[in-house]
């Protein structure tokens, strides 16, 4: 039997979607240095970044 894959919260990827549209309009900056992004991945990777994506789920808790 196949798991579904669990969804993302609407939070997450609504910061997610807020940070790609900064992007397409030029208005993506990187952390310190403060440069303009240029490549569509580094936005992704901010966007995960951002949206809390990137780190490791908590784990729930198990039941007997």
């Amino acid at each position: 039997m196949a798991r579904a894959k669990p969804r993302t919260k609407r939070a997450k990827r609504a910061k997610a979607s807020r940070v790609m549209r900064e992007y397409e309009r030029g208005g993506l900056r990187s952390g310190r240095s403060g440069r303009k992004v240029k490549s569509r991945r580094q936005a992704v990777a901010i966007a995960m970044s951002e949206s809390g994506q990137s780190r490791p789920r908590a784990r729930g808790r198990r039941k007997r």
